[in-house]
């Protein structure tokens, strides 16, 4: 009891001192007094810094015990996102939740952006489980939470358990139930249909053997604070490459607050075919000698992102206040996930911004906002683009992200105004010019259609031209060899295609071409192979558009008489559905066309693109 006792005293004079040295700061910058506002503001301010918050883990010697005691228990293996939401848990990244959110929880979550208990929290938290799997868990029972390699990181004890109404999530999380969002596509196409909620007690934290100086957790980085004497911080959220605009833009955020700069990126899951973490690491690592050393850190956050814009912002802001930050950049759009199905952005370019300030002074973070920083090239210098009187008699220039991709992809300039040499460098070593990247092509269409035929021609042509290995996956020989012991429900489809993707997005990886001919009849199935890919290459969909009519006079199997007759179970297009693409690369007639002529379409298609040279 003394000792702690003494610890109590000690603390507490460190932490005047450290609010008479925030006292002399304030005066030297403002050239006022303190009043009570200020007093309770910077004394929050101060504790928010210096004092560690919560986390769920066990001590060593009890961890040893719990892992013992866990090997007795039901296991769940967790996915990648929720390995990420389990790690910011026990850590206190997600500061004041002790685990998976209740029912009563999320439904105030989804509805209020509340907890139950009143406190705000925008993003739902819970572990999504297959209803299979949750018809084996019985309220009140305990749970093992396992990675993808079997290591045991926490135990949960089941408090409820549900299955949520989706639709209404989506509406009042993201916006609009709309599958364009890919937090929506989530919930609807990837997500176990049951919730589970209850408290976790975390036994260690998941291992990442990539980068293991660079993360740190909430306490980690208060310590650090604490040791560099920085007593105000301001984060910089980012899932992309740092170029001179967002040097600029950290620099006036630091210098507007007079604040030290925390670039703090994400570097779980963020928005399908974002630059991998590994590549944007590096590219972190070269801009950071652009920044003063004594003034600015870099930490990795392994957060899930759901791109839910206002709300996401928010949730961010909490993030950072667990990390021991004060001040938060919250720019144009921010966590936004592009367009809607009716080609509209989701989110207004400053609703984040509005949502922010709306909860700032509840959160105890404040916000720099800052509009769309762009280049006037007669000052040599970034300006943003609210503070730029004279537009009708300057150059503005910008790149967008989609820009920035087509000068990758196509080997064209990136301008030094624009991006950092080091930056540019890395960017083309990861992506190099279309031409030399792997790429799938991936038919669909019903069974007869052509399919396999015009892949064979396709794969003989590409051999021919040589220069990248081609492989081809066709879907009976994938059946036979692959996934011999599926069947042709629903589920085992989607399980085919998705060993197909997987195959395929190595290849890709690994700078060859992977053809792909299987029915592939469901848009959701299809839409994840692509996800998977084009984090690699370039993912073109060709849909062989075949009629049923003409694909059962052809039926060189007996497939569709047998079919027709009752014989064959939910057969596509007679008693199973198949989604027609919509937006294909391409779409084939083959009646009255022959295989040759379809076949160099697809070669067109692959020129036009610049995935391969053309004649």
């Amino acid at each position: 009891m003394r000792g702690g006792a003494e610890k109590s005293r000690l603390t507490e004079k460190f932490l005047a001192r450290k609010l008479a040295e925030y006292d002399a700061l304030h005066i030297e910058l403002t050239g006022t007094t303190t009043g009570l506002n200020l007093i309770k503001s910077r004394t929050q301010l101060m504790q928010n810094n210096l004092s560690p918050i919560p986390e769920l883990f066990v001590s060593y010697e009890s961890a040893q015990k719990f892992k013992v005691e866990a090997t007795e228990l039901t296991s769940h293996e967790l996915t990648q996102r929720q390995i990420c939401d389990l790690e910011l848990l026990m850590n206190g990244g997600f500061n004041p939740l002790k685990g998976f959110l209740s029912e009563e929880d999320y439904k105030c979550v989804v509805d209020n952006m509340r907890t139950a208990d009143g406190i705000l929290w925008p993003i739902p938290i819970n572990l999504d489980v297959s209803e299979a799997y949750a018809n084996t868990i019985e309220v009140g029972q305990d749970i093992a939470l396992r990675d993808q390699e079997g290591i045991i990181l926490a135990t949960m004890t089941v408090t409820d358990k549900w299955e949520p109404n989706k639709a209404h999530e989506a509406e009042m999380v993201f916006g609009a139930d709309d599958d364009a969002h890919p937090a929506v596509n989530y919930l609807h196409n990837q997500a176990g249909k049951i919730y589970l909620g209850g408290p976790v007690i975390g036994i260690q934290q998941p291992v990442h053997y990539d980068f293991r100086g660079k993360r740190n957790t909430p306490n980690e980085l208060r310590a650090l604070f604490r040791k560099m004497g920085w007593r105000k911080v301001v984060a910089f959220q980012t899932r992309n490459p740092l170029h001179r605009a967002h040097q600029e833009l950290t620099f006036r955020a630091a210098k507007e607050v007079q604040a030290n700069l925390l670039i703090h990126p994400v570097v779980g899951l963020t928005k399908p075919g974002d630059i991998d973490h590994f590549t944007r690491v590096r590219c972190y690592e070269a801009v950071l000698d652009q920044y003063p050393q004594s003034t600015t850190s870099m930490s990795l956050l392994n957060l899930a992102m759901r791109m839910a814009g206002p709300r996401e912002a928010v949730w961010h802001g909490l993030i950072r206040k667990n990390h021991g930050c004060t001040h938060f950049i919250v720019g144009r759009d921010h966590a936004g996930p592009g367009n809607n199905t009716a080609g509209e952005s989701f989110y207004g370019p400053y609703d984040a911004q509005d949502l922010f300030r709306k909860h700032q002074e509840e959160m105890g973070i404040e916000m720099v906002d800052f509009k769309h920083m762009v280049w006037v090239a007669e000052r040599a210098q970034y300006e943003s683009i609210d503070e730029i009187k004279d537009k009708e008699s300057v150059t503005i220039l910008n790149i967008s992200g989609t820009e920035l991709r087509r000068r990758l992809s196509e080997g064209l300039e990136i301008p030094e105004w624009f991006s950092f040499p080091e930056v540019v460098k890395e960017l083309r070593r990861t992506k190099p010019p279309r031409f030399k990247q792997g790429f799938t092509v991936f038919f669909t269409g019903f069974s007869g259609s052509g399919k396999s035929t015009i892949a064979n021609a396709l794969m003989v042509k590409l051999m021919e031209m040589g220069g990248r290995p081609v492989t081809l996956l066709d879907g009976d020989i994938v059946r036979k060899n692959l996934s011999s012991e599926l069947g042709f429900s629903k589920e085992h489809r989607d399980l085919n295609i998705r060993r197909i993707g997987y195959v395929a997005s190595e290849i890709t990886k690994n700078g060859g071409i992977a053809i792909c001919a299987p029915i592939a009849p469901y848009a959701t199935t299809r839409r994840a192979v692509r996800e998977d890919i084009e984090g690699f290459g370039a993912f073109i969909e060709v849909h062989v558009a075949t009629s049923i009519e003409e694909c059962e006079k052809r039926d060189r199997k007996g497939l569709y008489r047998l079919a027709r007759e009752g014989k064959i179970k939910e057969f596509t297009g007679i008693s199973d559905p198949y989604d027609v693409p919509k937006k294909p690369e391409l779409r084939l007639q083959t009646e009255n066309v022959d295989v040759d002529n379809c076949a160099h379409q697809v070669i067109l298609k692959l020129e036009s693109i610049g995935l391969i040279a053309a004649n």
